[in-house]
């Protein structure tokens, strides 16, 4: 294929009518996850630093938000790349092609802890996920049938817990972070109630009831901005909030976590598989803007390097919590290359 063929391919892949459509941004777009934001924002700064091209714009949007705007189309008028703080879903990969969105390369970037924080002002709590699903969930079961959950207080649940009443603010429906806790803490922590499977037979149903968060202020959703929830938590430190690892460990002078089933949230325990809320991490990119929108493929170069997502690297400095070396160089090889996803 000529040069002049491959351009016009590449235009054509786009979805523009003309050469000055396609050319019409020369700046990298992401959106999506409030999580892994910082991380591709120190990313994003180390590379227009380089001087060799601008300084891409990351919005916050949500991990659900971010991906809904990736899988609109392909064009400058769409986004090139998505952070995510969960897996892309197969309904989301279905709507990208849908849209025309045929390639996309999958880079998980590390590892992240979701945590259940709370103010410095407030004495140590320990917490376990069945206790967070019966704090939470709209229905609990009580003398084997499930009713609106009754528990106002902490100690309601168990008596050794703070005499308070339960609040948790936490994200939205749009958020990763959101989507994590639902199967991570509410799923996780029903399991570990007997009395639900009693109560409700059906599996299906039983796990929608499980992950049905209650909806009479015992939980708040708080939008995308962490920095709010802090605020909302050191005016009542009787209240705890939902937040990633990353945001815990650059806010240690405000916040602390609860251990969960006897597990502190360190970086140690996440890497080893001890703390059972933890998660991995992922940026997704747009495979037909590479070489049309000009930085992807060095972009991927930079984030995938060991000064950025290696034991020492400037993202471990953020919160990041690193991928083994060996699935890092594996990682690093596909996103470079571009392989595209295969769920």
């Amino acid at each position: 294929m000529t040069a002049a063929a491959a351009v016009a391919l590449s235009v054509a892949v786009l979805g523009a009518t003309t050469g000055a459509q396609a050319q019409s941004r020369d700046q990298i777009r992401a959106v999506g996850s409030s999580t892994v934001f910082p991380f591709t924002t120190a990313v994003a700064e180390a590379f227009g630093k380089a001087g060799k091209f601008k300084t891409p714009v990351i919005e916050s949007t949500g991990t659900g938000g971010g991906l809904k705007l990736f899988c609109a189309g392909v064009g400058p008028a769409h986004p090139d790349i998505a952070n995510a703080s969960r897996r892309i879903k197969k309904s989301e990969v279905e709507q990208c092609a849908a849209n025309g969105v045929t390639q996309i390369t999958e880079l998980k970037i590390g590892y992240d802890g979701i945590a259940l924080a709370y103010s410095k002002k407030a004495p140590d709590v320990a917490l376990t996920t069945a206790v967070i699903w019966k704090a939470l969930a709209k229905e609990v079961p009580v003398n084997g049938k499930m009713v609106a959950n009754p528990y106002k207080k902490w100690s309601d649940i168990d008596a050794k817990l703070p005499n308070e009443e339960i609040e948790v603010i936490g994200p939205p429906p749009t958020s990763g972070t959101r989507d994590t806790f639902n199967e991570l803490a509410m799923l996780e922590g029903c399991k570990k109630v007997p009395e639900v499977k009693a109560a409700i037979a059906d599996e299906k149903a039983r796990e929608k009831a499980c992950m049905t968060i209650r909806e009479d202020g015992g939980y708040v959703e708080a939008g995308e901005n962490d920095n709010l929830i802090v605020q909302k938590l050191n005016a009542n430190p009787g209240a705890f909030g939902v937040f990633g690892y990353s945001y815990i460990d650059q806010n240690r002078d405000k916040l602390k976590s609860a251990k969960m089933d006897g597990v502190d949230l360190t970086a140690e325990n996440v890497a080893a598989g001890k703390y059972e809320l933890s998660r991995p991490l992922f940026v997704y990119v747009k495979n037909a803007h590479a070489g049309v929108i000009p930085g992807i493929r060095e972009f991927i170069a930079e984030y995938t390097a060991e000064r950025a997502v290696g034991d020492d690297g400037y993202l471990v400095d953020k919160g990041l919590i690193p991928e083994p070396k060996d699935a890092r160089e594996a990682a690093r090889t596909s996103a470079i290359n571009l392989t595209p996803l295969q769920l």
